[in-house]
């Protein structure tokens, strides 16, 4: 016979066993799981009318859960990439519940052929060389904060660190002496280390020198002394976007976030020759197919292999038109 094992049970030791225990998940990942699991739960209890512990496997068919994705979409807004990451999320349980719970079988795999949504993809923002100095400049080098953040602003697009990377960064993890490099434990718990520029090591000496912070103490504080957070970062780089844009004006209209700091470190690698196997573990990526976005968004590259070609019958490189006096006489 049989055990039918109770949904509440179920979503419980996928968290605490499947989650936690076997796959060692990251907190940022069993945060998202949490979130979607939260809003798929209040969905349910409004539109059954049963208790979240009330709820069985069977409620939670293929029709329901195609249901809450477009309400997702249609009427809180979710963008089709982020409802494709509470899908992802509802397959990884599903998945673990067809080991757990067989006698579902059928329900689940209806739930599992549940496609993702194709969208338009859009090419990546990322800053210009004088558009990272006018940010840099930004900060009031004459106040705490603006230290702080200029030296945070630049470790950013130097290191290309994530925003959660970032946060969690302590002067522990950093070294300034002899082969200075930031160590930081990324995506899928993988440690990596990324060399740290002069003027990086400048910059954290200087800073940690005022700070005189004991190794385990965040390396970027908040003014109560804990670690910045992923919101204060992105206060902080929104405030200095805005003072930029007064001595930039391609920075107008911009949206400028914190993973855009980590696409301007792609790009300026990218620019500067360096090969692209290199980038993706200078990210921290595990393949190389999320390079490749760098690739299709970098114009001055596209441009560089235009110039290489040669037309037939004509000079390699891009037509220049005339110069306007010698354009007038070419036309008598």
């Amino acid at each position: 016979m049989t055990t039918t094992i109770a949904f509440p049970t179920l979503l419980e030791t996928f968290f605490t066993d499947r989650l936690m225990r076997q796959k060692q998940a990251s907190p940022h990942t069993i945060a998202s799981y949490r979130d979607t699991f939260s809003l798929l739960l209040r969905f349910t209890q409004k539109r059954l009318g049963k208790t979240p512990s009330a709820l069985t496997l069977d409620d939670l068919d293929a029709p329901v859960i195609s249901t809450f994705l477009d309400h997702l979409e249609h009427e809180r807004g979710t963008s089709p990439r982020s409802r494709n990451v509470r899908l992802s999320a509802l397959h990884s349980f599903f998945r673990y519940a067809q080991l757990r719970a067989p006698s579902h079988s059928g329900l689940i795999q209806r739930v599992l052929a549940i496609p993702s949504k194709r969208y338009d993809r859009t090419p990546i923002a990322f800053l210009t060389d004088i558009e990272i100095e006018a940010l840099l400049a930004a900060p009031d080098q004459h106040k705490w904060a603006g230290r702080r953040d200029r030296t945070l602003l630049l470790l950013a697009v130097q290191t290309g660190l994530r925003v959660s990377e970032l946060s969690r960064l302590c002067w522990q993890d950093i070294m300034l002496g002899s082969g200075a490099h930031v160590r930081c434990q990324g995506k899928g718990r993988k440690e990596r280390c990324t060399p740290l520029r002069k003027d990086a090591i400048t910059a954290l000496r200087v800073w940690q020198r005022e700070q005189q912070s004991r190794p385990e103490e965040p390396v970027f504080p908040s003014t109560r002394g804990g670690a910045l957070g992923r919101d204060g970062i992105a206060y902080l780089l929104a405030k200095h976007v805005a003072s930029a844009q007064q001595h930039c004006p391609s920075l107008q209209g911009k949206e400028v976030t914190p993973h855009v700091l980590r696409h301007s470190t792609a790009m300026t690698l990218l620019h500067s020759g360096v090969d692209s196997t290199v980038i993706a573990m200078w990210l921290g990526h595990e393949t190389m197919d999320t390079i490749q976005m760098y690739l299709h968004a970098s114009l001055e590259l596209k441009q560089q292999a235009l110039d290489k070609t040669t037309p037939v019958d004509g000079r390699p490189g891009r037509y220049q038109p005339d110069d306007d006096l010698l354009a007038f006489l070419k036309s008598l």
